[in-house]
């Protein structure tokens, strides 16, 4: 007994040594952690908020926002977007559906023709776009002889802005619905309920937060699209030049007043919709691993 005291007792202290250091080290690390993701917080946010900030100081936001340039970019912006996002619900809504519900050979390839546009560059499917319905395009001249143009003009940019949104919506719309048991739609069926019903009155309220968020990170994705539209659409004011590049254009004019409240204009935009994404906890049916779990 005498000779297990002091040696417990040694014992003691060591265990007590090594939680200490190990607490310190646990300490050091989770400092060394905020500190990391502090300094990249600020080199993301700190350029917007700088743009932000000048914009409001020396009141250009007030002043320019309101000129008839940006105006007018800012209108076309709305009504072409607004349009692109009508045409993404037509035609990826029942997309969404088949890739949510159907299986069938080449599914994999599909839904990787769908996530294409996201990583592609903006200007390559710009380029892209102008080679199958420019005027030289492969469908360009039975466009044309229909007495229709589409390059250069209004309907290129909404052709552009849909290109590059609409899978935005298909995924978060695939995501959603995929998630809904179909045992819900089948007992619909088994009620006697039309697909179409089915859908308005099962399907879609169930995915509803899955669909709201695709809209809108789609409108939102529409309205910032400048590398398709520039190639693809030009720069017309009036015609094709949206808020994005008006930027673009000022900034290339040496107006950097103009340039500087239009961007801001796009960042207040652009930083609602996270906010509304977030605040209405849209966040999680933007998570496509749901779709992909559950069909599966």
């Amino acid at each position: 007994m005498r000779n297990s005291g002091p040696s417990g007792g040694a014992g003691s202290a060591t265990t007590h040594r090594v939680a200490s250091e190990r607490t310190l080290g646990d300490r050091l690390a989770g400092a060394s952690l905020v500190a990391v993701a502090a300094l990249f917080a600020g080199f993301l946010g700190l350029p917007v908020l700088t743009l932000i900030v000048r914009t409001a100081v020396d009141g250009s936001l007030v002043e320019l926002a309101g000129s008839a340039a940006v105006l007018t970019a800012l209108t076309l912006s709305l009504a072409t977007t607004a349009i692109s996002l009508v045409l993404t619900v037509v035609v990826g809504l029942p997309l969404a559906v088949v890739l949510a519900r159907r299986r069938f050979p080449g599914k994999w390839l599909v839904e990787a023709i769908v996530d294409l546009p996201i990583v592609l560059p903006p200007s390559v499917a710009g380029l892209a776009l102008l080679l199958v319905l420019g005027r030289r395009g492969v469908l360009g001249g039975s466009i044309e002889s229909a007495g229709i143009d589409i390059a250069f003009t209004t309907i290129a940019v909404i052709v552009a802005q849909t290109f590059v949104s609409a899978p935005f919506f298909v995924r978060s719309a695939r995501a959603g619905i995929a998630a809904i048991d179909p045992d819900l739609e089948d007992a619909a069926r088994v009620d006697g309920a039309s697909e179409t019903r089915l859908f308005m009155s099962v399907t879609a309220p169930l995915a509803a937060s899955a669909l709201a968020a695709g809209l809108v990170m789609t409108w939102a994705r529409a309205l910032g699209e400048f590398g398709a539209t520039i190639m693809f659409a030009g720069s017309v004011t009036g015609r094709t030049q949206t808020l994005p590049l008006l930027v673009y254009g000022e900034f290339q004019a040496g107006d950097l007043d103009a340039s500087v409240a239009a961007a801001a204009v796009l960042v207040l935009a652009a930083l609602g919709v996270l906010i509304a994404v977030r605040a209405l906890h849209w966040g999680r049916a933007l998570d496509t691993r749901v779709g992909g779990e559950a069909s599966a």
